[in-house]
Parts: C-alpha cells; sequence; structure tokens
C-alpha cells in the first residue's frame, strides 16, 4: 500500500499544475481573459449608408455582451475592397472585426481581375447577420411613376437615363446592370464610393435613378424627394409595403439583395470565434434590434461560421452567370 506525505501530496499536485499549465497555455486561458481592452470593427462603407447603420447597432449591442468598447472604423473604397484588405491584413486576436457584405465577397471576383485578399481563405467567419433587398428609386422630375415607364422611357431615350451605385460591382451595380440585361434599355452606370452618394446626386438632379439600400432612400422617399419604383426582393419590404416587387411590375424571375456577416481574420482562435458567435445569435433576437432592422428594410440572421463560406460559394457561379448575361467583365 503506497502512502504519501503531507508534503509530498502537495508537491504530486503542484507539479501536476505546472505540467497542465504548460501543455494548455493558450486554449482556456485565452478565453477566459478575452475579451480584456476595446474592439475595432470595420465598415467598408462609408457613413450613412446601411453597412455603417448595422455595423454601429451591432457594436453597440456586443459591446454591452462582451463588455468592452467597440469602435467603428469606416474605411470606404474600391468597392469594399479596402476594408476587406485592410482586416484581412490585422492580426487574428479577436480585437480586429469586419462587417463583411455579398456585394465585395461574392460580385468583386468577377468585377476585378485582381483582388488584394480571398474572400474565404483569408477570414475566419463568424456568422451570417442580416440581408435586405434594395429600392429602384428615382428623381421626381423624370416622368415616370412605374417600372414600365421607366422602361419605355429609357428605350424611348437610350443613353439618357444615368443610374447610380455604390462603386463597381456593388448590389446597386448589379441590380442595374440586371435591369438593363432583362429589359433590353441602355442606361448609363456612374459608379460612387457608396450608395449613399448616389443617392445625395438623384437628389440634386445629377443622375436620374439608382438601386439603393433602403436606409439612405427611406428619409427621402417619406418625404416625396425620391419617388420608389419598385422594390428588388421576392417579397414586398414591410418597410415599403405599397411599393410592387420587380416581379410584380413585370419583369418575371428578378430578385436582387445583399447579406452582411461578421469575420475575423484568418486565424483568429476558435475559442473567439465561437464566443462572438454565441452573442451575435443574442443579439438578432433582442427586439429592439429586429424592430430597428425592420423599419429599415434588413432583415435580421445569424448562423453558424461555415454557413458564411458555404453561401459564397453557392452564390459565385450564379452571379457569375448574371453577369456574363448582362456583359459585364472584370477590370
Amino acid at each position: 500500500m503506497l502512502t504519501f506525505s503531507y508534503a509530498g501530496l502537495r508537491y504530486l499536485f503542484i507539479t501536476l499544475f505546472a505540467f497542465i499549465y504548460v501543455a494548455s497555455p493558450h486554449i482556456s486561458w485565452a478565453q477566459s481573459a478575452y475579451p480584456n481592452k476595446p474592439i475595432k470593427l470595420i465598415a467598408p462603407f462609408p457613413p450613412g449608408g446601411t453597412s455603417d447603420v448595422l455595423a454601429r447597432l451591432i457594436a453597440m449591442k456586443l459591446s454591452e455582451g462582451l463588455g468592452q468598447p467597440i469602435t467603428v472604423d469606416n474605411r470606404a473604397g474600391a468597392s469594399g475592397n479596402i476594408g476587406h484588405e485592410t482586416a484581412a491584413k490585422s492580426a487574428p486576436d479577436g480585437y480586429t472585426l469586419l462587417l463583411s457584405n455579398s456585394s465585395t465577397v461574392v460580385n468583386n471576383p468577377f468585377m476585378f481581375k485582381k483582388l488584394s485578399f480571398d474572400p474565404i481563405d483569408d477570414f475566419s467567419a463568424i456568422a451570417l447577420v442580416a440581408s435586405a433587398g434594395q429600392v429602384l428609386v428615382v428623381h421626381p422630375s423624370v416622368p415616370v411613376t412605374t417600372l414600365a415607364e421607366v422602361t419605355a422611357y429609357a428605350k424611348a431615350n437610350p443613353g439618357i437615363l444615368n443610374f447610380g451605385s455604390g462603386g463597381k460591382g456593388i448590389q446597386s451595380h448589379i441590380s442595374g446592370e440586371m435591369y438593363k440585361s432583362a429589359v433590353g434599355v441602355n442606361i448609363v452606370h456612374i459608379p460612387y464610393k457608396g450608395t449613399i452618394q448616389a443617392v445625395t446626386d438623384v437628389l440634386g438632379g445629377q443622375i436620374q435613378m439608382v438601386f439603393s439600400d433602403m436606409v439612405p432612400a427611406m428619409p427621402h422617399i417619406k418625404s416625396g424627394k425620391l419617388r420608389a419604383i419598385a422594390v428588388t426582393s421576392v417579397q414586398r419590404s414591410v418597410a415599403l409595403p405599397d411599393v410592387p416587387t420587380m416581379i410584380e411590375s413585370g419583369v418575371l424571375g428578378f430578385e436582387s439583395g445583399v447579406w452582411w456577416s461578421i469575420v475575423a481574420p484568418k486565424g483568429t482562435p476558435i475559442e473567439i470565434i465561437n464566443r462572438i458567435n454565441l452573442e451575435l445569435g443574442k443579439i438578432m433576437q433582442l427586439n429592439d434590434v429586429r424592430e430597428t432592422l425592420g423599419n429599415l428594410g434588413v432583415a435580421p440572421l445569424h448562423s453558424t461560421p461555415n454557413k458564411v463560406a458555404e453561401t459564397i460559394r453557392s452564390e459565385s457561379p450564379l452571379m457569375g452567370k448574371i453577369l456574363k448575361a448582362a456583359g459585364v467583365e472584370a477590370e
């Protein structure tokens, strides 16, 4: 029968504890310590647009759940590429997050001959968080009230109508190209650094129309400064229940929208990914979040990390076909 003195047992426990600590220094300890300093959430588009509004709402709620300040860093430009490149090159420590979007990670590989990041391989996905359709708006000076009238006017005046977008490859651009291809009209694309800038120029009469996110367009639709023609979702928007869909307006099969996800630089510890995913799931179930997003025409989502890459892979071939049919080539 083995017997141990008090000193011997004490030595045994200390040795065992030291072994466990050395063998796994970065697992449970790193998990319990995160986060212990402020976090940055990169929004790859200018202030005021849907991505910015969504980023600030998520940052506020996620800060409450994680117990650390979260600042939104707007890195606009190159159709979202600049913000994505910045995030991809950041340290994978959980203190830099990115509000990614389908326009950049699904559309841009077909729009740009060379990207400085890989939409899947350079990021650790966390969760899908939201989706939304768009609304086609025109300046009131354009003598149209329905999509059929827009089409007729464009055919009678080829090359006269300009449509703005948030940048080459952004969904507002894709929606315009899809419309051109579907009905056979010649309208000229004018890219901006963000959809909100395109909306501003429609308000000023510099361009005539834009497929806009709901957020920058809604106040001007309600004030009568912009005329809503149709929404690009399959169902009518809760935020604009009186505005018909593109399908209802005669363009069969037309569906266009954008989704957003939260991702981190590749190599971010799985414990941190899971922690943030859990918090995002709670956030997207909050009544005030769902009401706020609903009023903006945005639907809250939550998914597993793997679902983000799966969605990119499933949508990319479809986008390639759409752009090829529309005659859009990478530059």
